[in-house]
């Protein structure tokens, strides 16, 4: 299935408007991007520009703004019909090429979404994307076997063990927990165990 027919109203109204059924709420997503900026001003890092690639409904763009008010902030989607409802940028991670790398990138349960050719594309430009921050997320199967909710998680998607996508940050980020990679070659004051 298609993008537009895939993504439409019925799929954001099932898993975004309804609480019933919601996969998340406006709330846990504000904490998330409580937290993502937290950790990069923790680190000290400056964040002039975020790419939220896969923003969805954008839930993600109010905190970070209200934490990096002078960033610039792209939302990046496949959805025509978000991209029109919200004047998103329309496209996809595993092709995108801005003019520069962004210094937070936010891939927050997008990849799978994506056949392994594009997944593995969508990784690879992960590294050209990201100049300092990723924070990164998707359900693997592990996720599906033993943590997520069903009745409430689209399982119409590619489900790849965790290793997987470990294997293919590693090679470019540092992992730092909690779903945030630092780009290998930024120096910052990082002890052993946040590693």
């Amino acid at each position: 299935m298609d993008a537009a027919s895939r993504f439409g109203p019925a799929y954001y109204s099932r898993y975004y408007g309804n609480p019933r059924t919601a996969v998340t709420s406006r709330r846990e997503m504000g904490r998330r991007g409580d937290f993502i900026a937290s950790f990069a001003n923790y680190l000290d890092l400056p964040v002039r520009s975020i790419l939220d690639a896969g923003c969805g409904v954008g839930w993600l763009r109010i905190p970070l703004r209200r934490r990096f008010p002078r960033a610039r902030y792209v939302g990046l989607e496949v959805s025509p019909y978000l991209c029109k409802r919200f004047g998103w940028v329309r496209g996809s991670l595993a092709s995108f090429r801005p003019r520069a790398p962004f210094d937070l990138v936010i891939c927050y349960d997008v990849l799978q979404y994506l056949d392994d050719r594009d997944a593995e594309r969508a990784m690879t430009n992960l590294g050209r994307l990201t100049r300092r921050v990723l924070y990164f997320s998707a359900l693997t199967q592990e996720d599906w076997d033993q943590h997520c909710d069903k009745s409430c998680t689209d399982g119409d998607v590619r489900l790849r063990p965790a290793a997987w996508y470990r294997e293919r940050l590693e090679s470019r980020f540092i992992a730092l927990g909690g779903g945030l990679q630092l780009r290998r070659g930024v120096v910052t004051q990082l002890w052993e165990l946040e590693r």
